[in-house]
């Protein structure tokens, strides 16, 4: 298991080597679930979770998170760029109409998005946090 666990972890940091900071999208997604909407949200997010290992090609991680008290949402998304982010939302785009019917919908971006994408992000009205520094 743990040999499982190092192969993978190292084809990870592969893809992250090969993507650079500045291309390396990442998001944050939150969720506030309507009352009365949680059975919904947990039927739908399996879906997601089915299109992302089925289609995308360049996601790198894509985790949801439910707070203690299930009616807060969080998923963590890195992509290894701009048109892996935007092939991702052309495989969940009905997908996430959905979802956004079960709450309200917050979006952060970290890095530097193409100017494709940041079309697309004007219509999620997305914080957009450009790429400064770092390692």
């Amino acid at each position: 298991m743990q040999i499982l666990s190092s192969v993978i972890f190292y084809i990870y940091c592969e893809k992250l080597q090969k993507s650079k900071p500045m291309k390396l999208i990442k998001l944050r997604a939150q969720l506030k679930i309507k009352k009365g909407q949680l059975e919904a949200f947990k039927q739908l997010v399996p879906q997601f979770i089915s299109a992302v290992k089925e289609k995308d090609r360049g996601t790198l991680m894509y985790d949801w998170y439910l707070n203690e008290d299930t009616m807060e949402c969080s998923v963590l998304e890195d992509y290894t760029d701009s048109n892996a982010a935007l092939e991702h939302v052309a495989h969940v785009g009905d997908l996430l109409q959905k979802l956004m019917e079960l709450g309200e919908m917050s979006i952060e971006l970290y890095g530097n998005p193409n100017e494709e994408f940041s079309k697309a992000l004007k219509g999620l009205d997305a914080k957009v946090f450009p790429y400064y520094t770092g390692l």
